[in-house]
């Protein structure tokens, strides 16, 4: 790690204006810190000559007058975003060697800001975990350590591990990610760092490997609060390719940063504190409504009676949706090809050394859900208790103006910790999946450390399209816990 490695997306800017470096400078400085953190596994496509072509380009910009609002920060690409030319592998074997035509719009819109992209961070396959253990390419181990000797190398949560861990380790000044039912929150909230989901719509989904395609969103993964206001920024927008994207303006996310929280009405919702929860975990959300109190917000007290019901209404609706999605890949149009006898040998062939056995499990209860004499029992019900979760939000936000709960019930766990037990691992998501499910927008900012020297999340919960107020109590969150600590392993991880 180095002095240019270590400093915010946002002070990077200010240097960068300044000539205090240039963009290849600092280009080079994270390339050399990849080249000592390749034991993370992070990344699964490195692209550094791609990177220090596209700083030299920046340099140029910034030299004439036109630099762009993110141009010469590196910056991690989840491996779920189509990228023209560079090999896009959603982490699965049935993609494992795919090289878009295309670019997305979401990585487009970075590349029109002036980003410089490091490379594909590793994730999930096809988006599927709550840990980075499922990727075809290996999993992600955390830069973080828990301080009780044992040594275990961790999670760094899913399916946006890499992206999360990239950030923490300082291999990536900020990153993309993309979130289903909590897969940037819960990373942010096991890695430190501030990360964000916009509303559903807010950022286009085009040109992104689709998982469950009426919840994924584009967001961002920063250091602190501000750098994730600023990527998310760049990455927002009307998008006439996709038909879920909402035609709105988008605000001056970073700017939102300068109100606070005096006179917001902050939510509690009652059901969040679930039986069994770690003292630790309450005690942090506590010390998070403390907080915002002190800061000059009013606490109130809501209701979401259909929460119990979240977490099986997602894993109804996400692989059923999942199942469609996945279809495409036959082994006909593109990516992995295993010849069988017959047509249908080879469908199953394909699929079955293509996908791995979350993804296979996943398409498996969703092809379940939606088969004939199911369909109604299963989907359609599930359709319908995500309405009466949605309608439990739209009441809440009648009493207040956000709500503040835990992200996740643990902090990171040793990797292999979880994975005998599916529904373990599924209950990871259970503070975050209602508000995807709803299209909220959500943020996970870091509210402390376990017992162990662990990252913990406090997540901030909005109404539809104000991701600024999710960012002001963020903000708010974030001054007042004054989170410093950073991984122990940051440089010291070598292949």
């Amino acid at each position: 790690m180095t002095d240019l490695t270590n400093m915010t997306m946002a002070e990077a800017l200010k240097g960068l204006e300044n000539k205090d470096f240039t963009s290849v400078e600092i280009t080079q400085a994270h390339i050399d810190a990849m080249a000592a953190s390749k034991g993370l596994n992070a990344y699964i496509t490195e692209t550094p000559e791609l990177a220090l072509k596209q700083a030299a380009e920046s340099d140029k910009r910034r030299a004439a007058g036109n630099a762009g609002e993110l141009d010469g920060i590196p910056i991690a690409m989840k491996d779920i975003f189509c990228t023209k030319d560079v090999r896009t592998t959603a982490a699965s074997g049935i993609l494992h060697n795919f090289v878009p035509q295309y670019e997305s719009t979401v990585s487009q819109k970075l590349l029109d800001a002036g980003a410089v992209t490091l490379g594909k961070a590793n994730m999930d396959d096809c988006a599927m975990g709550s840990s980075n253990t499922t990727s075809h390419f290996g999993n992600v181990i955390s830069p973080w350590k828990a301080n009780d000797g044992n040594n275990a190398d961790l999670v760094p949560g899913g399916s946006s591990g890499g992206s999360a861990a990239a950030v923490s380790a300082r291999i990536a000044m900020a990153a993309t990610g993309t979130d289903t039912g909590g897969s940037i929150r819960q990373p942010a909230a096991f890695c430190g760092l501030a990360g964000i989901k916009p509303t559903y719509g807010r950022c286009s989904r085009w040109g992104i490997v689709a998982f469950a395609s009426s919840l994924d969103q584009a967001g961002a993964f920063g250091r602190n609060v501000e750098d994730a206001a600023l990527l998310l920024q760049s990455m927002s927008g009307f998008d006439p390719k996709d038909s879920t994207s909402a035609d709105l303006k988008v605000p001056d996310f970073a700017g939102a940063l300068a109100g606070d929280v005096k006179g917001l009405k902050i939510g509690i919702p009652k059901e969040y504190r679930i039986d069994g929860i770690p003292e630790e975990i309450s005690k942090l959300w506590d010390d998070g409504i403390a907080m915002l109190k002190d800061a000059g917000a009013e606490i109130v007290d809501v209701s979401l009676p259909h929460t119990k019901y979240a977490l099986p209404t997602y894993y109804v609706i996400a692989p059923a949706e999942a199942s469609s999605n996945l279809a495409r890949y036959d082994g006909v149009k593109f990516g992995l090809r295993v010849d069988g006898d017959n047509l249908d040998s080879t469908y199953e062939n394909t699929r079955a050394e293509g996908f791995g056995e979350e993804v296979i499990r996943r398409i498996m209860i969703g092809t379940y859900a939606l088969s004939s004499g199911y369909y109604d029992a299963y989907y359609i019900k599930a359709q319908k208790v995500r309405r009466l979760i949605a309608n439990d939000f739209t009441e809440a936000y009648k009493k207040c103006d956000a709500l503040l709960t835990p992200t996740a019930p643990s902090a990171a766990f040793a990797i292999g910790e979880n994975e005998d037990d599916p529904v373990k691992m599924y209950l990871n998501d259970v503070f975050t999946i209602p508000a995807s499910l709803a299209g909220l927008p959500g943020m996970s900012v870091p509210g402390g450390l376990s017992a162990q020297g662990l990252p913990l999340g406090l997540q901030v919960i909005g109404r539809p399209w104000d991701e600024e107020t999710v960012l002001r109590v963020g903000n708010a969150l974030e001054k007042a816990v004054n989170f410093t600590a950073q991984p122990q392993s940051i440089g010291k991880i070598a292949a």
